[in-house]
């Protein structure tokens, strides 16, 4: 296994480790971050399951999936993760989703989240298309992506079913030769 580290101005991607679980439910078992994913805010336990998957993932050959520890460099602090899972339909094209704890929320880690992703896929995984859904209520998210250089493409009608009711998505999608690293961002 080759470790995952993409390192941005502020933060950086890392492989999650045990030790993440405290940091890691609290962003994941958060009622406010659940309220823009699939589901519902996770338990301890089905946290500490994802962790056990992340080191699955991570062992794999080939690596299809990503699941990484997004880590304010500051302090060292755990604020959230970023998924990067290569699209078994496409050779080439991968598709991101990311998640923050609330008290980081405005302050641009989103926006550097995804650049960071983007960086893994286009520029360590050689990929050609990157994409993203979201909620069509999260419009936070979609400024987010919008700001990486991802562009609405449309509407998914009734992709999920959650809370009882079919959802719609959105997605967002950049293109190898579109996407620019923001000034300051490290270079490969």
């Amino acid at each position: 296994m080759n470790p995952i580290t993409v390192t941005g101005s502020r933060l950086h991607l890392r492989e999650i480790r045990g030790t993440d679980l405290d940091a890691l439910h609290a962003v994941q078992g958060h009622a406010d971050v659940a309220h823009h994913m699939k589901g519902r805010a996770q338990t301890r336990d089905e946290v500490a399951d994802s962790i056990a998957r992340a080191a699955v993932h991570a062992g794999a050959v080939p690596r299809t999936v990503y699941m990484l520890g997004v880590v304010r460099s500051a302090d060292d602090r755990l604020i959230g993760r970023a998924d990067l899972d290569l699209d078994p339909f496409s050779e080439k094209a991968g598709t991101i989703g990311f998640m923050l704890h609330p008290d980081t929320w405005g302050a641009g880690f989103g926006t550097e989240t995804v650049h960071l992703l983007c960086a893994l896929g286009f520029r360590h995984l050689g990929l050609h298309r990157i994409w993203a859904t979201r909620s069509p209520s999260n419009t936070a998210s979609g400024r987010t992506l919008s700001k990486a250089g991802l562009v609405e493409e449309g509407r998914i009608r009734e992709q999920f079913f959650v809370d009882g009711a079919w959802r719609d998505s959105v997605v967002h999608a950049v293109l190898e030769h579109e996407w620019r690293a923001p000034e300051g961002f490290p270079a490969p």
